[in-house]
């Protein structure tokens, strides 16, 4: 077995090639995209005479370049790049450097390695990227009209509302000053813009969403939306990599740091590692969860403990038990019961 750490960068890549005693038998620098260190793999697993097992570090891209190995490399693994900076904390760091730390953490087995989803979750998750981007893109532009009605007092009728047909037809009746004229209009063609690319999106969405049987069984939770939980599932994407449902809340982020020393510990605002998207669909489900659902609002109740200003990091733990819930869903396939949840 050979041994390669691959450091990959848009314009060239450094690889180094330990043998089977740990030995360095070839650094070598890559000039090109990440093909050109494929093909360069393809013509040193050639001529290597055994097999090799590859490592590089997850970044933009990193789901093709491991569908692209992993004909090549009896082993492709790919490392977190935060937990590398916390194995090496090096002043001197270079593109040989780094991909001779990668070759050494794989052959003494210490890569800290990541999950990589088939190209189709992958796709998947692109797709909820997309629409999420959309989404706060369509916002700006409402806060934006927003601005200028507020900006000259104009007050905005309840019914109907602002986005519906009446609204737009109301709000460009609107009297106001030609330069600020021009901006709401155009807020308002970006607006609608966004909404017919959104609806593509979530055409497209609800075709991936068909296709799995999870989303429907998330969707069995009061409060849990198709967003909310296509969104789970396509991130979550395998639940027994997971050894404890626990799990799952750190990877989302919704776990409270920690702080122990000396037998204390102290706990602080939620990691946010992972996903933002997921545990932003997960937070907004809460709030829905809370009004339909007796185990979730009963959790609400006994965190906040009647003070009001605690309500947000009550929101927090009724998504970190929703996380926990579709996650033991997803392992077991059994529909939500709430007496069952609230045990």
């Amino acid at each position: 077995m050979h041994y390669v750490g691959l450091d990959v960068h848009a314009k060239r890549s450094s690889l180094c090639i330990l043998n089977g005693d740990g030995k360095v038998v070839k650094r070598e620098m890559v000039h090109g995209p990440w093909p050109a260190a494929v093909e360069r793999l393809r013509e040193v697993g050639a001529s290597a005479g055994g097999p090799l097992s590859v490592c590089y570090e997850a970044g933009c891209g990193y789901g093709p370049l491991h569908d692209a190995l992993s004909p090549l490399a009896a082993h492709v693994a790919v490392a977190h790049p935060g937990a590398l900076r916390l194995i090496f904390k090096a002043k001197k760091k270079h593109d040989r450097v780094d991909s001779d730390k990668l070759a050494t953490l794989l052959y003494l087995g210490q890569v800290p390695a990541v999950h990589v989803p088939s190209a189709d979750v992958r796709q998947w998750r692109k797709l909820i990227e997309l629409r999420q981007s959309l989404l706060a893109g369509r916002v700006r532009e409402k806060n934006r009209v927003r601005a200028v009605l507020r900006n000259h007092a104009v007050a905005v009728p309840k019914r109907p509302g602002l986005w519906t047909k009446k609204g737009a037809a109301w709000l460009a009746s609107v009297r106001l000053p030609q330069g600020e004229r021009l901006a709401v209009d155009l807020a308002s063609e970006a607006i609608a813009s966004a909404n017919a690319r959104l609806a593509r999106v979530e055409a497209e969405l609800a075709k991936y969403a068909a296709a799995h049987p999870g989303v429907a069984l998330l969707m069995t939770i009061p409060g849990v939306g198709v967003r909310t939980a296509e969104a789970f599932v396509a991130y979550v994407d395998d639940p027994s990599r997971f050894a404890r449902v626990r799990q799952v809340g750190s990877y989302f982020g919704l776990v409270p740091t920690l702080d122990s020393s000396a037998g204390r510990d102290r706990r602080g605002h939620i990691t946010r590692e992972g996903p933002g998207t997921v545990r932003k669909l997960l937070t907004e489900a809460a709030w829905q969860s809370v009004w339909r659902d007796p185990a979730s609002r009963a959790l609400f109740e006994r965190v906040t403990r009647g003070k009001a200003d605690r309500r947000k990091i009550a929101a927090v733990a009724v998504a970190h038990r929703l996380c926990r819930v579709m996650a033991a869903m997803l392992r077991t396939g059994e529909a939500y019961r709430a007496a069952r949840a609230s045990e």
